[in-house]
């Protein structure tokens, strides 16, 4: 075990992601969304799966379809639902009203499509992602590749501060719907996100954006001490 294991950030994580594992009953088609405490949502699924649980999954990201594949959920394909029971997946910000910034680990749109497809999304999130306003941290939005220069460009010439984001390679990252990702940093709070998030999507070549908005229902929180509370 390593040092990081014993992190308090990590045990407010694997709280939220095992408190939200008790919301999953018998027969029930779940949306599976991406991101470190979702992942512990995923492990802890999967183990109630070997017990027995007997649940469907659809999979928001490559990322979470191999874990899930991994910890033995059964998976179908995305094209075959029409409609899901819940879907658990995290938020990098969430404020009182349910508004939401997403899209950390890219993908944001799968994430969207599945939370707007589901009879109640289910956020787990730890303390620390519990802020008064959106905006501290940058607006994923994801991008068509085709003459992605002038989207940035018409981003910026509307006010927006844009960094392209790259891998660890410095080549430019990928979503799994072959997209690209601007992140874009706010210099005060995002006043009305419902709003801000129909100004991008007006701009062309913007797909998606991270800032969601009327699809959250229950927020599992996850806290330093190893205690989570559900918020209603």
């Amino acid at each position: 075990m390593t040092k990081t294991d014993f992190s308090p950030i990590i045990s407010a994580k694997k709280a939220a992601g095992k408190a939200a594992v008790e919301l999953i009953k018998e027969g029930m088609l779940v949306g599976l969304g991406t991101g470190s405490t979702t992942s512990y949502f995923i492990e802890a699924l999967g183990q109630r799966c070997r017990s027995g649980l007997n649940i469907s999954a659809v999979a928001s990201s490559v990322q979470s379809m191999r874990q899930a594949h991994f910890e033995g959920i059964p998976l179908i394909d995305a094209d075959k639902i029409t409609l899901l029971d819940l879907t658990i997946d995290g938020a990098d910000e969430i404020d009182h009203h349910k508004n939401m910034i997403k899209g950390g680990g890219g993908a944001l749109l799968r994430e969207k499509l599945l939370a707007l497809a589901s009879k109640e999304m289910v956020v787990v999130v730890d303390e620390n992602k519990l802020v008064e306003q959106l905006g501290a941290f940058p607006v994923p939005v994801e991008i068509a590749t085709f003459a992605y220069r002038t989207t940035l460009k018409r981003l910026e010439s509307n006010g927006y501060s844009c960094i392209l984001r790259l891998n660890r390679d410095k080549s430019l990252y990928l979503t799994d719907n072959g997209n690209y990702i601007i992140d874009i940093q706010y210099q005060k709070p995002i006043a009305n996100p419902k709003l801000e998030h129909e100004r991008l999507k007006s701009l062309a070549g913007v797909l998606e954006t991270g800032l969601f908005f009327n699809v959250a229902g229950r927020v599992v929180v996850g806290y330093e001490d190893g205690f989570a509370k559900i918020l209603t």
